[in-house]
């Protein structure tokens, strides 16, 4: 069979199919990207039927799919917000880092993978699923709750904190010294800030430049420009998806709702490509030994996640309903996680399985835990309170009293007799 017919076949195939489990993940309620993901472990090295023919156009579109993704992520949000976001959410931003990157390090460490897989590994767990927590989120019917500002705002800071994090990680996974390194992160920060300068000041000129009323221009337009903006900081070791992602900053008003609007099939489409292309360069042989290693690491993460939202809730005024809702929420991780360990595969390959195997179950946790966090843990400490309440005794010439709630030292003050008066709002 010549080649081309083989290329044409193979990605039919896999587009047809991704299609197929797009639609069946949706009638389930589950994310689809766990099913991307199987099914290029399938397909890929090691797999039941091994597609060579499609390889090199899947890399390509792979790499398109992570530039779409920053892409649109940066279209989200303006300079102002994410201005904004970085003054109110550091301090949440930073325990977000301390609670979930350093347990991916230490993982990399005891596994003796050394230090740039360390880095790798943190970036891994930290970095929350953007898509997957929105997608919940909207499912929930939460959008107007009172703790979604505060999740949106750990996962701006955490998307911002890629635009650092990538250029440093690609300068590590290269080789380059510590000098060279330096230089990258400095070149990352002025190129950041500098977009962010423009974005403001200037982000009406630049949309209006961008701008067009036909839909075909605008699209040329906008993705040309991302890809040729991605290319660059590629090559200035800053990294394509944060160039795609400060794109997007850039962009503001009707440009950007157009674009997202016309750009969205197509992210989802090379996203897809994205994760297929990720598992085809996993062999599958190789997750069962660190199955057990991903998920004691997704045990812990999810915890430290509902840590997280949890204080940033609670910096927020919100109440304990609130707070649990917000760390449940966090929980997914997905997209950037794989990005991340896309990078480093390639230094070293035994990221790969452990990261594949580390969002499959975390993808699937993550809806998961969002819904049940706060009924479960509500339930377990209100019964652990209960079981602290002790009644005094009352002298025999007040038997009608009610009994009195006596404070535990450790869980604090126990719950109200009155089931009325034990009401909390959110």
């Amino acid at each position: 069979m010549h080649e081309t017919t083989t290329l044409l076949i193979e990605l039919g195939a896999i587009i047809l199919g991704l299609g197929l489990i797009g639609r069946f993940a949706g009638r389930i309620g589950l994310s689809p990207i766990p099913l991307y993901l199987l099914v290029g472990l399938a397909f890929g090295t090691g797999g039941l039927l091994p597609m060579s023919a499609s390889e090199d156009f899947v890399a390509v579109g792979a790499e398109i799919g992570v530039i779409l993704l920053l892409l649109l992520l940066g279209l989200e949000y303006s300079a102002s917000e994410l201005v904004g976001s970085l003054k109110t959410q550091y301090p949440s931003g930073l325990v977000d880092f301390v609670l979930n990157a350093l347990p991916g390090a230490a993982a990399a460490l005891l596994l003796g993978w050394g230090p740039v897989a360390a880095v790798a590994l943190a970036g891994v767990t930290w970095i929350s699923s953007s898509g997957v927590i929105a997608k919940v989120l909207t499912d929930l019917e939460r959008l107007g709750n009172r703790e979604t500002p505060v999740v949106l705002g750990i996962l701006v800071m955490e998307d911002l904190a890629m635009a650092v994090y990538l250029p440093l990680l690609t300068a590590l996974l290269a080789g380059v010294g510590l000098a060279g390194g330096s230089v990258t992160l400095l070149i990352a920060l002025g190129t950041v800030g500098i977009v962010l300068y423009l974005a403001l000041r200037h982000g009406r000129i630049i949309s209006k430049a961008v701008n067009s009323d036909n839909p075909e221009m605008l699209l040329l337009v906008v993705l040309g420009l991302t890809l040729l903006v991605a290319g660059v900081a590629a090559e200035l070791k800053v990294s394509a998806a944060v160039g795609a992602f400060l794109v997007g900053i850039a962009l503001s008003g009707e440009v950007a709702e157009g674009a997202r609007r016309l750009l969205t099939p197509l992210r989802d489409l090379f996203a897809a490509v994205f994760f297929v292309f990720f598992g085809l360069s996993t062999d599958p042989t190789e997750i069962p030994p660190v199955l057990l290693p991903a998920l004691l690491l997704a045990i812990v993460t999810a915890a430290t996640k509902i840590a997280t939202g949890w204080y940033a809730a609670r910096r927020a005024g919100i109440g304990p309903k609130g707070r649990l809702r917000a760390g449940g929420a966090l929980v997914a991780r997905g997209e950037f996680s794989i990005v991340i360990a896309g990078l480093a595969v390639a230094s070293e390959p035994r990221i790969g399985p452990i990261a594949t195997a580390y969002v499959l179950i975390l993808v699937i946790l993550g809806p998961l835990a969002a819904r049940w966090t706060e009924p479960l843990l509500l339930r377990f400490t209100e019964s652990g309170k209960a079981s602290v309440v002790k009644e005094v005794p009352v002298a025999a010439a007040e038997p009608h009293a009610h009994p009195v709630a006596v404070e535990d030292p450790v869980t604090g003050p126990a719950v109200d007799p009155d089931p009325k008066s034990a009401t909390e709002p959110a």
